[in-house]
């Protein structure tokens, strides 16, 4: 696999600028025609639109301030990673449950705020370590059964949430959540990867007609201005609820670097501490002035494969018509009338896919789940989470992301290092297989 050349200044011009040949890609420094080169990164602004605008209507952030640090976040990457990495920093949603759980222990924004912020430095530090020792180290303490049991667990412990919303308009999230499995099967490219942004889109319309949205705002709102900003405040009982987001973070991260290397033909193994960086500052950013934090999109891996271009300009193009979008704050106020009920169907859809998201880390990697210590390290982690189990030390208080989280690290290498020091030999949790012919019975 080819290495990523040093950056240069602007893009070479891909071919006449016009086609691809088959099998052809664009790689990051090239680029196509700027007119093809503007409507790809529109493309992205679409793929990233409806996730980057449901986080915050789900937590109750202003949806123009989410967009415009999301902007500026994409933009610091880019230059953060030498315009080398293409990627675009959305919302993240490994940060849903913990701004909803510091809401309801009643919590202010600012306090919620001051949790992203603390995430971002943290990843920054972890970023700038990754950079000048190299990225082993993550892969040993967090390896795939760990990765994919946070993941999975973060998804369903937000399962309640999406039933409170449900349950205020049940036949609108009735409609909202078929409209987005529908969407999902019978549409092809793009709006098939949008099923999500098409079933808000529905169950907008239908909560309209229903006479469920309330547009007062959206008068009251000027066309052009900036968006609305909030200061961070720190609260030690409230950052335990955030600072294992940055496990997520990182594996979303380097799952990114890892997915553009492969469908690129290039190694970025060098960018992944700056990757790890940009998104740490971009989110720290973010934590300063009442934004969401941010994360690389799966959304905008699935246009680069459909278009076959990776170039960076069409990253800079998202970036700059999303920053254009975040300064007309009537537009924001739009997004922030979207009602429960489609905000209980897109949920229950969309954290049930978080939690599915773990399983298919395990997956990939072939976690084997006959082995005690993988099966354990899942088992135990999940239940906290669903359950959302708290413990209370003082001021600080660790809800079941950060104890489901600390559980999962802590079976996994204490139950490794346990037999590794007494030898025992682990009986297999499950049998290897079944034998033909035979039932199992329930």
């Amino acid at each position: 696999m080819a290495t990523t050349p040093r950056p240069a200044l602007g893009w070479t011009l891909h071919g006449d600028g016009k086609t691809l040949a088959p099998g052809a890609v664009v790689l990051p420094d090239e680029r196509l025609s700027w007119p093809r080169t503007v409507g790809i990164g529109l493309q992205h602004v679409v793929a990233m639109f409806g996730a980057t605008f449901l986080v915050p209507v789900l937590t109750g952030f202003p949806p123009s301030t989410t967009l415009f640090f999301s902007a500026i976040g994409t933009i610091g990457f880019l230059l953060i990673t030498g315009n080398r990495l293409p990627s675009y920093l959305g919302s993240s949603f490994a940060f849903i449950a913990p701004i909803m759980a510091a809401k309801a222990g009643g919590t202010d924004l600012g306090t919620a705020i001051g949790g992203i912020l603390a995430t971002g430095l943290l990843l920054t530090v972890v970023g700038l370590i990754v950079h000048f020792t190299g990225g082993g180290w993550i892969d040993a303490v967090m390896p795939p059964i760990v990765t994919g049991t946070i993941v999975a667990l973060i998804g369903l412990n937000l399962a309640p949430a999406a039933y409170n919303n449900f349950k205020v308009q049940s036949g609108t999230a009735i409609i909202t959540l078929a409209a987005i499995i529908l969407a999902s099967v019978l549409f092809k490219g793009m709006l098939g990867r949008l099923s999500i942004l098409v079933g808000v889109i529905v169950g907008y319309v239908a909560a309209v007609l229903q006479g469920q949205v309330d547009f007062s705002e959206v008068g009251k709102a000027a066309w052009f201005g900036l968006p609305t900003f909030h200061a961070p405040r720190f609260d030690l009982g409230v950052m335990g609820l955030f600072l294992p987001v940055v496990l997520v973070l990182i594996a979303e991260n380097v799952g990114h670097v890892k997915s553009v290397a492969a469908m690129t033909g290039r190694s970025f193994d060098k960018l992944t501490g700056r990757a790890l960086l940009a998104d740490g500052v971009a989110t720290s950013l973010a934590g300063l002035g009442g934004g969401s934090g941010t994360t690389t999109y799966a959304e905008n891996i699935g246009v680069m494969a459909a278009t076959r271009v990776y170039s960076t300009a069409a990253y800079w193009v998202a970036a700059i018509g999303a920053l254009a979008l975040s300064l007309f704050p009537k537009f924001g106020a739009l997004i922030a009338t979207v009602p429960a009920g489609v905000l209980g169907g897109a949920g229950t859809m969309l954290y049930g896919m978080i939690g599915i998201l773990g399983a298919r880390i395990w997956v990939q990697n072939r976690v084997d789940f006959s082995n005690p210590v993988n099966l354990t390290t899942a088992a135990v982690p999940l239940i906290i989470g669903i359950a959302d189990f708290t413990w209370v030390w003082g001021d600080l208080q660790f809800a079941g992301i950060a104890l489901g989280t600390a559980a999962a690290l802590v079976i996994f290498h204490g139950m490794r290092s346990i037999s590794r020091l007494t030898g025992a030999h682990q009986e297999p949790a499950t049998p290897a297989s079944v034998p033909a012919g035979s039932e199992l019975v329930h």
